[in-house]
C-alpha cells in the first residue's frame, strides 16, 4: 500500500441529480439496495455473527427528523430507509419506492413540477405493521409542520397536494421547480405515521428514544456514554442483513479508539476513523484493512457571526493570514490531506480549483488590524473601543488533533494580539444545542456541506437556514448574503449542469471573499476493519460509514 493519498483510490464521481431526473439512468432497480458489485465472496446463506463499529461521538438523536449531526445518522441508516438511496457512484437506487422517479418513467413531469412515486407493497416495519404510502405523507407533512423541531425544510416546504393514490402510490405537486429535491428525499428517512401520528408533542414522542423503522436492524438496547446494539430485522424487505447484530460503540478519545482497534475489541473504525499520526503503524497491523479515503467532509474554522468581535471582515481575515495550515497538515496530520479555499470538495463537478490561494503571513494579518483600529493593549492583545480581540474556541474533547490544532493556533494567533481560548466540550454537548442554535465564539468542524450528489448549499449557507433565528437548516454560522440567497435560489431551478456550475462557481468566490468559516482541508479519512469483514465500502455521497450496513457479513 502507496502512502500517497493520490495513488490510493481513484476518485468517487459526484453526479448531480437532475442527470438521473432527466436521463431515466438510475430508475432500474437493483438486487440489493446497498450492495455493490465486485469479486467479494458471497454472504452467508445464514445470518451469523456481529460487527463492534466505534465511533468517537455519541449518538444520541434517533428521530432522524431532529437536528442532528452526522453520527447520528449512523443509526438512521440501520434503522430506516429512505425511498431512494444514493451509492458510491452518485447512483440514486430504489429503497422503499420500487424505481426511481425521473421523467422517463413518468415518475416526474416533465417540467419538474409533479412527482408520482410507486412504493413496495411487502415492507414492514419493526413492529409488524405495514408500510404504506400514509407512511410516506405523514413524513413530508411532519418535515415542514411548524410545531416540529425540523432538522430540514429545504425542498419539503414546496411540496404541495399530497395525494394518497392507494396503499402503495403517492402523488404530490411542487410549488416551483427544485432541482436539488431527488438528492434530498435520498437522504429523507421515512418514519411510521401509526405511532408517530397519535402523539401531540413529536418532538417528546416516546419513539425518538425507542425509535421503530423499516431498516435492516432493530432497536435493541442503549447504554449511554457506552454503546447502542441493534439486532438483525428478519423481515427486512431486500437482500441481507447478513450480521446478528451490530453495535456502535461510543469511544471519544480517538488514541483509545485506535487502541481498542488494534487490540481486535472493535471491527471497523467509525466516525472518526484513524487518526493519521497512527496512519504509519496501523497500515502494518496483521488482520487488518487500513487505507485512505479522500472525503467530503471539510475541515474549518468557523465562526459564529452573530457574535459582534466576528462581524469585521478585517479581523476574521486576519485570523485567516494568522493560520499555518500546511504547518498543521504535515506535523499534525502527516501530509495526508491538502488544503482547499472551498467547502465545495475536490471531487466535485462543482469545485472551483482558482479562488485566491491562502497565504500564512502574520505580518500581514497585524497590518489587517492595525488599519481596522485594533491597537495592541497592556498585555498585547489588541483592543478596539474598549473591547479585547478574545474569543473562546470549541470542538470535541478527545479528539487530539484538533485539541493540539487549537494549541498551535492559539499561539500563532498571540503572536499577533488575537486571544483564542479553548474550551472544548463532550461531543453530545458540543454538537448539539450549543452548536445548532449557534451559542458558541468559533470552533473547529468538520462539515460536509452538499445536499447527497447534489451541490445546493442552502442549508449551511442560505439566511433562511439558521437555526438561531428560526430557520430550519444548519447555518449554525448565521451567515447572511442576500446575493448569496439569490445564487442558491437560482441554482436550485436549474436543470442543466454547466448552467448550475456557473451558479456554484459563484457562490464560492463570494463564500471566500465573506469568509463566514475557513476552510482548511478536506478530511483524508484513514479507515479500517478487520480482515474478513466484506461490503465495508466508502461513499462520498453520505455522510456516514455505515450507508450500507444491510450488505455487511463476515467472509
Amino acid at each position: 500500500m502507496t502512502d500517497k493519498l493520490t495513488d490510493l483510490l481513484p476518485q468517487l464521481s459526484r453526479r448531480q441529480a437532475l442527470i438521473y431526473l432527466a436521463s431515466g439512468a438510475a430508475s432500474l432497480a437493483l438486487p440489493n439496495l446497498f450492495g455493490v458489485g465486485g469479486a467479494l465472496a458471497a454472504p452467508p446463506a445464514q445470518r451469523k455473527g456481529q460487527m463492534i463499529i466505534g465511533f468517537s461521538q455519541e449518538p444520541t438523536v434517533f428521530n432522524p427528523h431532529l437536528p442532528h449531526i452526522e453520527v447520528d445518522e449512523g443509526l438512521h441508516f440501520s434503522l430506516f430507509d429512505p425511498l431512494f438511496a444514493i451509492d458510491p457512484e452518485g447512483k440514486f437506487t430504489p429503497a422503499l419506492a420500487v424505481e426511481v422517479p425521473t421523467v422517463d418513467n413518468g415518475g416526474i413531469s416533465a417540467d419538474g413540477l409533479h412527482f408520482r412515486i410507486k412504493l413496495r407493497d411487502n415492507v414492514k416495519w419493526h413492529d409488524g405493521q405495514p408500510f404504506t404510502a400514509k407512511d410516506v405523507k405523514f413524513t413530508l407533512d411532519l418535515l415542514v409542520d411548524p410545531s416540529f423541531r425540523s432538522w430540514r425544510k429545504t425542498g419539503h416546504e414546496l411540496v404541495r397536494d399530497i395525494q394518497i393514490v392507494s396503499p402503495t402510490e403517492i402523488t404530490w405537486r411542487m410549488e416551483k421547480p427544485f432541482a436539488p429535491y431527488v438528492a434530498i428525499l435520498s437522504s429523507t428517512f421515512i418514519v411510521p405515521e401509526h405511532i408517530l401520528g397519535p402523539v401531540a408533542d413529536k418532538n417528546t414522542a416516546p419513539f425518538n428514544n425507542a425509535p421503530v423503522g423499516t431498516g435492516p436492524f432493530k432497536w435493541r438496547q442503549r447504554v449511554p456514554g457506552d454503546h447502542i446494539e441493534l439486532t438483525a430485522n428478519s423481515d427486512y424487505f431486500l437482500a441481507g442483513p447478513y450480521l446478528e447484530r451490530v453495535v456502535y460503540k461510543y469511544i471519544p478519545d480517538l488514541n483509545v479508539m485506535y487502541t481498542q482497534f488494534a487490540s481486535g475489541d472493535i471491527d471497523i473504525v467509525g466516525l472518526q476513523w484513524i487518526s493519521a499520526d497512527h496512519y504509519d503503524e496501523a497500515k502494518k497491523l496483521p488482520g487488518k484493512v487500513v487505507e485512505v479515503v479522500s472525503g467530503s467532509t471539510v475541515e474549518n474554522f468557523a465562526f459564529n457571526l452573530g457574535k459582534p468581535v466576528f462581524q469585521e471582515l478585517a479581523v476574521r481575515q486576519a485570523i485567516y493570514y494568522a493560520i499555518d495550515k500546511q504547518t498543521i497538515i504535515d506535523s499534525l496530520y502527516y501530509g495526508l490531506p491538502k488544503q482547499t479555499e472551498t467547502y465545495m470538495p475536490m471531487q466535485s463537478y462543482y469545485y472551483h480549483p482558482s479562488l485566491p490561494k491562502h497565504e500564512f503571513n502574520p505580518d500581514k494579518a497585524k497590518q489587517l488590524l492595525e488599519r481596522a483600529g485594533w491597537k495592541p493593549g497592556p498585555d498585547g492583545i489588541r483592543q478596539k473601543n474598549g473591547v479585547r480581540l478574545s474569543f473562546n474556541n470549541s470542538t470535541t474533547v478527545g479528539n487530539h488533533l484538533r485539541e493540539q490544532m487549537q494549541q498551535f493556533l492559539q499561539q500563532t494567533f498571540q503572536d499577533v494580539g488575537i486571544e483564542m481560548k479553548i474550551a472544548n466540550l463532550p461531543p453530545a454537548v458540543m454538537w448539539g444545542e450549543f452548536w445548532m442554535m449557534s451559542k458558541f465564539d468559533s470552533s473547529i468542524v468538520g462539515i460536509s456541506f452538499l445536499t447527497g450528489s447534489d451541490p445546493d448549499t442552502s442549508d449551511y449557507l442560505h439566511s433562511k437556514s439558521i437555526p438561531a433565528k428560526g430557520g430550519a437548516g444548519q447555518n449554525t454560522f448565521q451567515y447572511q448574503n442576500p446575493a448569496v440567497d439569490r445564487l442558491l435560489d437560482e441554482g436550485s431551478k436549474t436543470f442543466v449542469p454547466a448552467q448550475r456550475k456557473e451558479l456554484y462557481l459563484k457562490i464560492e468566490e463570494i463564500v471566500r471573499q465573506d469568509m463566514p468559516f475557513l476552510p482548511l482541508f478536506p478530511f483524508a479519512n484513514v479507515v479500517g476493519h478487520k480482515q474478513g469483514a466484506e461490503n465495508i465500502i466508502p461513499n462520498s455521497n453520505v455522510r456516514i460509514d455505515s450507508w450500507n450496513v444491510a450488505a455487511w457479513y463476515w467472509g
